[in-house]
């Protein structure tokens, strides 16, 4: 692979030799740079020798997965390098390292489902006690008001709400 640079061109007269590995393009493109490990670790927050595994392609040493997709993406962003295809060419290297989706929206909602939570982890059922429960105070405020005489006779459009009144 020659050197990847953010206009997804290939660049082989810019100085950097053509390289084969994810680890060799990064380490060219650091040392066209000018850069040492311990300055682009100073800058990306990655200990200089997981760079180091990196360069060398020792994939044993290195975190697998996402945490390795994103070593090599803050790496290859610093260098000004083309992200998407030096991701792709390290999944060609050690295999996918793309984040799994845990649960899908359908998954989701038949997790819900199963657990009977609301989204915001609240059993069900306790929604529907609160409902219930304030209809039944708003019926036991109404008849009290209308036994009182607080309530018109206008507004009691039933009879049997007139016969509470007496």
């Amino acid at each position: 692979m020659s050197e990847l640079l953010k206009d997804g061109l290939h660049h082989p007269d810019a100085g950097v030799p053509a390289v084969d590995s994810v680890g060799e393009t990064l380490k060219a493109l650091r040392e066209t740079r000018g850069l040492t490990l311990s300055d682009v670790s100073a800058r990306i927050k990655y200990s200089a020798v997981q760079l180091g595994h990196l360069e060398s392609c020792s994939w044993d040493k290195l975190p697998d997965g996402v945490p390795l997709r994103g070593l090599v993406r803050n790496y290859a962003r610093f260098l000004g390098a083309d992200v998407n295809g030096i991701l792709r060419a390290l999944d060609g290297a050690v295999g996918s390292t793309r984040p799994r989706p845990t649960v899908t929206a359908l998954g989701a909602r038949r997790a819900l489902q199963q657990a009977d939570l609301t989204p915001a982890g609240e059993p069900a059922h306790r929604t529907w006690a609160w409902l219930l429960l304030i209809l039944i105070l708003f019926c036991a405020v109404g008849f009290y008001a209308i036994d009182r005489g607080w309530v018109p006779d206008r507004w009691l459009i039933f009879d049997w709400l007139k016969a509470l009144r007496s």
